[in-house]
């Protein structure tokens, strides 16, 4: 196994740490133009959110087949097979102005991002000791929230200078920078065992993951979670550019630097579980998450970028607690169980987008305040929840080999 502070420790963490940025950055690229590609095309705010929707709707669907393939094909292979695809896909876009083509291309962009997202976190379990392993995780949805941060921040300021053609290409053509250099780096595979022909066994892993109430539960957690999380953010650039802020897209998109407090946070995740429950930290991130939800409530820009900041923070320490939670909980079958764990939090964050830009649409700020209390509260009842199991049951192993 790989120990700390190892040259192939630095090594594997950079690579999956820039891959994970190259991902988050192209996933979200769209999200901080979606007020000013609603206008360009004449639709609403639900209809255009499809460019967004259908990347994290397509990644979450593919997320479980790239695992189950990965335990054939290796997970190194598959990663860097989406990573290659992505640049392609993007550069694909720069050759139409008709929106379903969008749509379909962001599809195929989920499809491939899905390659690297639904095994890194497998890779880094079999492949890094204990001790290695919780170090890394912090440091790996750190590198996503940067990549987030980057993808909405160089869409939303690129395309107010230029267009959403330039800000695609500069993006694209980074990445294809970014793929060479994860390749060069990320180690072999030393402790992988592939299994082939297994696809029912597969199958039952998802079943034996989907009925087993203390892996379950956290999967549900980090949906809803992510519900909130991404599309208050959402809802939040559209309450910007129109009146009576009326600010222009590429300022808008700044407010995504708030991100950075999830950055630190989900770093601090690996010294809380070492000194106290992650399901009170999963609460913690809850309640400060919920806190900045109200706070935005006050009509002025401090007090909506001090909103998001909490928001930030509390939503990603409470999905570095729930992801490494699922990651432990699930002792086989890991890829599938951590790829599992995605797919809720990406079709939650899907979905939670239609249910909060209706709110927005019908009621403005408060009525996303009186949408996002049913889903905090939600949220604290799965916490409960998953405290009665863990300490009724115990950890239950999953018993199924890979």
């Amino acid at each position: 196994m790989i120990e700390l502070h190892t040259q192939s420790y630095r090594n594997l963490t950079f690579a999956l740490a820039l891959g994970s940025f190259l991902v988050f950055c192209n996933l979200y690229v769209f999200q901080p133009i979606l007020p000013q590609l609603a206008q360009h095309f004449q639709v609403s705010e639900i209809e255009i959110n499809w460019v967004f929707a259908a990347s994290t709707l397509a990644l979450s669907v593919c997320l479980v087949p790239w695992a189950i393939t990965s335990e054939s094909l290796g997970r190194r292979f598959v990663m860097l097979t989406g990573l290659a695809a992505i640049p392609v896909i993007g550069y694909m876009m720069l050759l139409t102005e008709s929106l379903p083509t969008i749509v379909f291309l962001r599809a195929c962009m989920g499809v491939a991002l899905a390659a690297f997202a639904s095994v890194a976190v497998a890779y880094m379990v079999e492949e890094l000791s204990s001790e290695a392993f919780t170090r890394a995780i912090g440091g790996y949805i750190a590198a996503n929230s940067l990549g987030g941060i980057a993808g909405r921040v160089a869409g939303g300021v690129l395309t107010g200078h230029f267009d959403w053609q330039t800000a695609v290409f500069a993006i694209s053509s980074f990445t294809l920078l970014g793929v060479a250099i994860v390749a060069l780096l990320l180690p072999k595979q030393q402790h992988f065992k592939p299994t082939r022909g297994l696809f029912f066994h597969h199958n039952r892993a998802l079943v034996t993951h989907l009925s087993t109430p203390i892996v379950w539960v956290a999967m549900i957690i980090g949906g809803v979670n992510f519900a909130l999380f991404v599309n208050l953010y959402s809802v939040m650039g559209f309450r910007l550019v129109a009146a009576p802020h009326n600010l222009p897209v590429a300022l808008t998109s700044l407010i995504f630097l708030c991100y950075l407090a999830g950055t630190l946070t989900s770093k601090w995740t690996g010294k809380w579980r070492a000194h106290y429950s992650p399901i009170t930290g999963m609460v913690l991130g809850t309640v400060l998450s919920m806190t900045g939800m109200l706070v935005a409530i006050i009509e002025s820009v401090p007090a909506m970028l001090l909103g998001l900041l909490l928001i930030s923070g509390g939503a990603f320490f409470t999905h570095t607690l729930a992801y490494a939670w699922v990651s432990q909980k699930a002792t086989s079958a890991k890829a599938t169980a951590t790829a599992l764990y995605l797919v809720h939090y990406y079709v939650g964050g899907s979905l939670g987008g239609f249910f909060l830009l209706y709110c927005w649409q019908h009621g403005k700020w408060l009525s996303v305040v009186e949408g996002g209390m049913v889903l905090y509260l939600a949220l604290f009842a799965l916490c409960w929840k998953l405290n009665q199991l863990n300490k009724h049951m115990g950890p239950q192993p999953i018993l199924l080999k890979d």
